[in-house]
């Protein structure tokens, strides 16, 4: 299924004019500017680019049709042409990404340009033409964008695949008749946006994302949403269950008596004291599995901590009497996995009154989104096969998933609907496409919203998570 989704595009066409070349703002010309782009868009223009009248006939007409004098014309354009400058950012990138793809890609440019002007443009020798296999000009071709022939022509003489090559272009209308023949369209408008797409459009995901948690290996803390780096397990713990690896992870053991905290260091924007949490230590003994004795010891303690409904609580503290329903669901999640899922049944029916209800679409105490909810529910389901909780709980689960598609969400959210829709076998390739543009260049998707500060509501996300999860969604739909 992945193969249809990933492109893994092995062309690439580029634009010259506002592309890899921009004119100067303050080029002063005989004519206003406002002449000068009627021009550019007239007929008698678009004759000239595909070489049908001289550059002397191009400007007597255009100097006839719009009252003015040739020598006027012609020296505004001398003008534009010296203004001209090379996008060398953009330039030096195309040039990474053909070296990086050792022969692999393919790089054309394709201009609606006339001969003089494409000249003066070589003349200047301020680009490497050699990083374009082949430049195609409208003056040499005879046809110009956005006619369906000129990139039919461009692509009969290259011999691409136009649903493995991407079109880049300034002009929308350009770009959508690329896209019409089968390419992917990308409409240029900032560079930084353009090298994100691009990176996409050439390289393996998943491949950029591993490199990606390697270059962070044992570093991928936690950040708030202000910007303060949080050392805490819980996310750690996510981040090993994903990937498997233990080095790449900044994970503080369990105490002697099994229990974990949420911080790894030094509690932050919290009290100085804070107490062994039920969430993180559910999730701690489901992942690194300590030896049974220690866990039934855990499990009996945790029974402790329950309301007045019988409802499981978060801390190991009874002075900060919690209620989170995702909690509940991540002690179920060892509970269950360990047959005893039936000593928490009102914890249970509760949950299941939050999925059946909907009482999470604004989040809960401790988790900003849906997707926390009903991923770690999918979880929960994983670990409770032989429970009849599973049986009479899944179709539900399968109803609000499907839900769910389509819904607003950072790449976190995304990530982690994609794997439960999958778990539960359902279809969800919308939001995998999503997942899949928000990639960064360097590898990574941002970093989300996993949990946050129950009293003061601050998100904590994580990159090396979020990346974690995204390859893992992508990987579960190939």
């Amino acid at each position: 299924m992945a193969a249809t989704l990933i492109p893994h595009c092995d062309t690439l066409i580029f634009d010259i004019g506002d592309v890899l070349y921009t004119w100067s703002p303050n080029t002063p010309t005989p004519i206003s500017p406002q002449t000068l782009k009627s021009i550019l868009s007239s007929p008698t223009w678009a004759l000239y680019e595909c070489g049908k009248l001289t550059e002397e006939e191009c400007y007597e007409r255009a100097a006839s049709e719009h009252s003015t004098d040739a020598t006027n014309v012609a020296r505004a354009f001398e003008h534009a042409r010296e203004s001209l400058l090379p996008n060398t950012e953009l330039l030096s990138f195309i040039e990474r990404l053909k070296q990086e793809s050792q022969g692999k890609l393919r790089v054309f440019a394709m201009s609606n340009i006339s001969q003089p002007d494409f000249e003066a443009l070589v003349a200047k020798k301020s680009v490497d033409w050699t990083i374009f296999d082949h430049v195609f000009t409208s003056a040499a071709a005879g046809m110009r964008k956005p006619d369906l022939c000129f990139y039919r022509y461009v692509s009969d003489r290259v011999g691409c695949n136009p649903a493995t090559t991407a079109f880049i272009d300034d002009k929308a209308e350009n770009v959508l008749s690329a896209r019409s023949l089968g390419m992917h369209g990308l409409v240029y408008h900032q560079l930084e946006d353009a090298r994100t797409t691009l990176r996409s459009l050439v390289g393996d995901p998943i491949q950029r994302g591993r490199c990606f948690l390697e270059s962070q290996r044992g570093g991928h803390n936690s950040v708030t949403e202000t910007g303060l780096v949080v050392e805490e397990n819980f996310t750690q713990l996510l981040l090993l269950e994903a990937t498997g690896d233990r080095q790449l992870v900044n994970l503080k053991g369990m105490s002697e008596c099994g229990k974990m905290n949420f911080f790894h260091g030094k509690p932050l924007l919290t009290t100085a004291e804070f107490p062994y949490d039920l969430d993180t230590t559910s999730l701690a003994m489901t992942i690194l599995q300590p030896d049974r004795e220690v866990v039934d010891a855990v499990l009996e303690e945790m029974l402790e901590y329950r309301n007045e409904d019988g409802i499981i609580l978060t801390y190991f503290d009874i002075s900060r009497a919690r209620m989170d329903p995702v909690v509940c669901v991540n002690v179920l999640t060892l509970f269950c996995s360990h047959n005893r899922g039936a000593e928490l049944a009102p914890t249970r029916n509760w949950v299941f009154d939050v999925l059946k209800h909907k009482a999470y679409l604004d989040g809960t105490r401790y988790y900003k989104t849906p997707e926390a909810f009903l991923y770690f529910l999918t979880r929960l389901l994983l670990a409770a096969k032989s429970d009849d909780f599973a049986s009479y709980i899944r179709p539900v689960l399968e109803d609000r998933l499907r839900e769910r598609i389509g819904a607003p969400g950072d790449a976190l959210s995304l990530a982690m609907r994609v794997i439960a829709c999958a778990r539960m076998g359902v279809k969800n390739t919308v939001d995998l496409q999503r997942l899949l543009s928000l990639q960064r260049e360097d590898g990574s998707w941002g970093p989300g919203e996993m949990c946050k500060y129950g009293s003061s509501g601050i998100n904590i996300g994580n990159f090396g998570l979020s990346t974690a999860l995204a390859i893992q969604a992508i990987e579960m739909l190939d």
